[in-house]
């Protein structure tokens, strides 16, 4: 599939990922509640529908890549720490890049919201098969240990970048996980 994705370059290739500088690119993105596995499909239908026409105007918007979900912190109290709150998760979808925070059109759904990603450094870790809590938890466990040993700090939440339809066969499926490095 030919589909856009947000403009990166390759800084350096390692072993297990690599390193890639993102340009500022604009989502619509919305916030679910559900399980890891179940929050990108809940995420996919509002977003599908905002860029489907689901917007005022009724202007459709290309379909891009990929679908990020990234999980949601809460502070706690007593002490204050971070905590990945219950089964809440944020998804994304990237916008063509021909758009602007003032020519997209108004979500109609009022959990759409637009905003732009700062441009920004990312540790990226590929692989394909299925999108299983555990496919993504031993690849995030690779990711991080291979960060720890080329000496690169990350911060905030893993990205689970997802790029092909569900009718993909699952081997042949690209995922990806971010983590911001410092």
């Amino acid at each position: 599939m030919a589909i856009d994705e947000p403009r990166y370059v390759v800084v350096r290739t390692y072993d297990v990922f690599e390193v890639r500088r993102y340009d500022a690119y604009l989502v619509a993105e919305t916030t679910v509640r559900a399980a890891a596995e179940d929050a990108g499909n809940k995420g996919f239908s509002a977003l599908a529908g905002y860029i489907f026409g689901g917007n005022k105007g009724a202007r459709k918007i290309e379909m891009t890549a990929p679908v990020a979900q990234t999980p949601i912190k809460i502070a706690m109290t007593a002490p204050v720490t971070q905590s990945a709150s219950s089964g809440a998760y944020v998804v994304q979808f990237a916008m063509p890049a021909e758009w602007t925070l003032e020519s997209l059109p108004e979500p109609v759904d009022a959990s759409v919201t637009l905003r732009s990603m700062p441009a920004r450094t990312l540790a990226v870790i590929r692989y394909s098969g299925t999108w299983s809590q555990s496919r993504y938890d031993e690849h995030l466990k690779k990711l991080q240990d291979a960060l720890a040993q080329a000496g690169l700090r990350w911060h905030g939440e893993p990205v689970w970048a997802r790029f092909d339809p569900p009718w993909t066969l699952w081997f042949l499926r690209r995922n990806e996980i971010w983590l911001a490095l410092d």
